[in-house]
């Protein structure tokens, strides 16, 4: 079989609904509003009535559905960790099924949002201002880091300090590329890139 990395098209972010608001499922548009917003303005800019103005809807509408910024940063928050999976698991879907195999894939997917949602990303390993007492959003984020314990007991892993381990090098890759830190690895064609972190990933499995 060969080694060549998988060859997969980036998430990208999701689109700007369209203007002015009709029909449909109002809390998504918000939401992807949301994050068109913080990715656009910053986290100083962002606000319930600009989310509104660029969704198209009432000033009122967000207010509505999450009460006040908090309530809308912790519902984007949510539905960012589950979007956070969905990235990993497109990579595990085209990996090989062995355990070293799958959690090299999920690191790879962790760059891959990382580096195509940026302000997601920012806002769910960097903001406080999601209200992680939250029950949707504590969900997610802790369905998130089950499955890096899960992919770390697979491998042979059996301490707080492999989670932590795979944790870091995951992490610290994602952000420092999704920053433009790493210029030498960010400059690479994306195959060459991957197999990079590939390499990396796979120097701290237990069994490496």
């Amino acid at each position: 079989m060969s080694n060549d990395p998988p060859r997969l098209r980036t998430p990208s972010p999701l689109p700007v609904p369209a203007r002015p608001y009709h029909h449909g499922d109002l809390r998504a548009a918000l939401l992807v509003a949301a994050e068109q917003e913080l990715a656009e303005r910053g986290m100083e800019g962002f606000s319930l009535r600009s989310v509104a103005k660029r969704a198209g809807v009432s000033h009122a509408a967000p207010a509505h559905h999450f009460g006040d910024v908090q309530g809308l940063l912790t519902a984007l928050a949510a539905e960012g960790f589950r979007e956070f999976l969905a990235a990993q698991a497109a990579r595990e879907a085209v990996a090989e099924a062995d355990p070293a195999s799958q959690i090299v894939a999920a690191g790879l997917g962790y760059v891959d949002f990382a580096i195509a949602r940026p302000a997601l990303f920012r806002l769910l390993w960097q903001s406080e201002r999601p209200d992680f007492s939250d029950a949707d959003l504590g969900q997610a984020a802790r369905a998130a880091y089950q499955h890096l314990v899960d992919q770390v007991m697979a491998t042979g892993g059996r301490s707080t300090a492999d989670e932590a381990a795979a944790w870091a090098i995951s992490h610290g890759l994602a952000d420092l590329l999704a920053a433009g830190r790493l210029k030498s690895m960010g400059s690479l064609p994306v195959a060459a890139r991957d197999a990079m972190i590939s390499g990396i990933i796979r120097r701290i499995l237990p069994d490496a």
